[in-house]
């Protein structure tokens, strides 16, 4: 689902205060009930909201993601934006770690002409993508193989992981909250992805605006050990002051867009 500014400010409004009913909605934005119950209806079906008799709240659940088809299809066009954002800074020539996530596997369709790259990767969707670049050496990961989403995980990833040192990591996540932390669902993807945070000399983090306020179970890392934040819009409150706290350089895929016609 690509979602319009309605939807999107929408779902910022209940991510920042929580169950909304119909009612409440319709006067916040001044619009008909029937508006907001079509827009509510959309964004349910995306499994971006659930609706409760009267009203909506986000999902939720802090232990299970959605499902990988339904990642695919979710802000499909904020990741191909992003994604390009990426491609754009990626130099030939440079070592990368890419890991788990549907975003990241954007960035690997926008990487296939690139020159001499070695990239690492947990992830046999990314292996298959960029092992299609006859310019790109392709290291697979072992361990585990999730079969939901073709990712690799468990303790052997992450002993994989720890013999290298790369240039850039690039990595997905599943939520990130207010105070800064990145968290995400399975323990064992956690693990690996912390061993590639550690093993790069610089991090990349990937992340539609879905994602900011976005509950989840693990700790991942916080937003201090990243340097760059690739993303399609500006981050509500108060992600901008702690990216700001924190060093990071935010990159939004829109207005790099508008820079490089």
């Amino acid at each position: 689902m690509n979602l319009t500014p309605r939807h999107t400010q929408l779902l910022d409004e209940v991510r920042a205060h929580g169950p909304r009913t119909i009612d409440a909605l319709a006067e916040r934005f001044g619009v008909t009930l029937q508006t907001v119950r079509r827009d509510v209806q959309r964004l349910a079906e995306a499994g971006l909201l659930s609706r409760f008799h009267g009203g909506v709240r986000l999902p939720g659940s802090t232990t299970e993601n959605f499902a990988y088809r339904q990642r695919q299809a979710m802000q499909a066009e904020a990741k191909t934006r992003i994604a390009r954002a990426v491609a754009r800074r990626v130099p030939n020539g440079c070592s990368l770690i890419m890991n788990i996530g549907t975003t990241i596997e954007a960035v690997a369709r926008e990487l296939q002409h690139h020159r001499g790259l070695r990239v690492i990767t947990n992830n046999l969707h990314i292996a298959s993508l960029m092992s299609t670049n006859p310019d790109c050496e392709v290291i697979v990961a072992g361990g585990l193989v999730r079969g939901a989403d073709q990712g690799i995980v468990g303790e052997a990833t992450v002993d994989f992981m720890r013999q290298f040192r790369v240039d850039i990591a690039l990595i997905g996540i599943s939520g990130i909250e207010a105070d800064g932390t990145l968290r995400d669902f399975d323990y064992r993807e956690v693990k690996v992805a912390r061993a590639i945070v550690e093993q790069s000399r610089e991090v990349w983090l990937v992340a539609d605006h879905s994602k900011f306020n976005r509950p989840a179970m693990v700790e991942l890392a916080r937003l201090d050990d990243i340097d760059v934040v690739f993303t399609d819009l500006p981050p509500p409150a108060p992600f901008g002051e702690l990216l700001a706290l924190a060093n990071v350089e935010c990159v939004h895929a829109r207005a790099a867009e508008s820079d490089n016609p």
